[in-house]
């Protein structure tokens, strides 16, 4: 009962746990193409299948995309309750996973060139999740692909190589990642902007 209650305490383990499952489900024979096709991203089609903004999210392309997305939002997504909170972690997510989608049909051709194509998986969410989390706690240690290094220099590797990539034809949503780092750094700013202003107020009334 102890352990059922630990992850429902956690929005980022029901995140994952809802991946996992829908991963499954979307590889079903003869099922599996039906629901990916109804719940994935289309940028062409998004106004009249408004919930693919949210539903995408939870679709991957094959098992390395969702591991590897899975372990980042574990490591990143219980870090960042630890430090702002179960609300705070849901709303970044979230918003930065739609404003994902939406920075990725609005930005790829007028800026970029790019025509994009259907979309699915929880990166931009996490990117938002990675952001707002660096501006949180920007000298925590991480390791990426074994190499040691804090947090803000991760952040802008991974913004850099993103950036440098977003022409490729490797079939990643870079502008989408993009979109979401920067929602994410916004909210992670507004959420230290209020955690400071709340932690002076404290210091001034006991003052």
């Amino acid at each position: 009962m102890a352990g059922k209650d630990s992850i429902l305490a956690s929005p980022s383990m029901v995140i994952i746990v809802l991946c996992i499952l829908s991963f499954f489900l979307g590889i079903v024979p003869g099922i599996g193409e039906i629901y990916v096709s109804a719940f994935q991203f289309n940028p062409y089609s998004f106004v009249t299948r408004p919930w693919t903004l949210v539903t995408y999210m939870f679709l991957h392309t094959g098992l390395f995309h969702l591991l590897f997305n899975m372990i980042v939002l574990y490591f990143f997504g219980t870090a960042l309750e630890r430090r702002a909170g179960n609300r705070q972690l849901i709303s970044i997510f979230f918003i930065a996973g739609i404003l994902s989608a939406i920075g990725y049909t609005f930005l790829s051709r007028p800026i970029f060139n790019i025509s994009p194509g259907s979309m699915v998986g929880a990166s931009g969410a996490i990117y938002g999740v990675f952001a707002a989390l660096t501006m949180l706690e920007p000298d925590m240690r991480v390791y990426v692909y074994f190499v040691p290094m804090k947090l803000k220099h991760a952040l802008v590797l991974f913004a850099l190589f993103d950036f440098l990539m977003v022409n490729s034809s490797d079939m990643i949503a870079h502008t989408a990642h993009l979109s979401g780092l920067l929602v994410g750094l916004y909210m992670g700013f507004r959420i230290k902007k209020i955690q400071d202003d709340n932690l002076e107020s404290r210091f001034i009334g006991r003052w």
